[in-house]
C-alpha cells in the first residue's frame, strides 16, 4: 500500500518541527514519531530539504519549471535543425 505524497512546503515544515523537538531534548526517534513520520522519511527529506526556508523552496520551484521550459524548447529546436539539415540534404 503507498502511502501519501507529502508536499514540499509540508516537508520543509516537519522538518522545523523535528528540529525544535530535538532543541528540547527529544531524541530524533522520539521526535519524528510525534511529528508523524518514520525515521527513513525524516532523513531522506533532510538530505533533499535540510536548511531550506519556504522562500528558497518557492525559488526552487520556479527554477524547477523553467528549467524545465527551456529543456523542452531547446529540444524543439534541436528536432527542427535536424528536420531542415534533412531535407537540405535531400536537394
Amino acid at each position: 500500500m503507498a502511502g501519501k505524497r507529502e508536499k514540499p512546503e509540508d516537508i520543509v515544515l516537519k522538518l522545523r518541527q523535528v528540529e525544535v523537538l530535538q532543541g528540547q531534548g527529544l531524541s530524533v526517534g522520539d521526535a519524528v514519531r510525534q511529528v508523524g513520520i518514520t525515521q527513513q522519511s525524516y532523513y531522506r527529506w533532510r538530505r533533499q530539504y535540510g536548511g531550506m526556508s519556504r522562500d528558497q523552496l518557492k525559488r526552487l520551484k520556479e527554477l524547477e519549471t523553467e528549467n524545465q521550459r527551456l529543456r523542452r524548447a531547446v529540444s524543439d529546436l534541436t528536432l527542427d535543425k535536424m528536420i531542415l539539415s534533412e531535407a537540405a540534404r535531400g536537394n
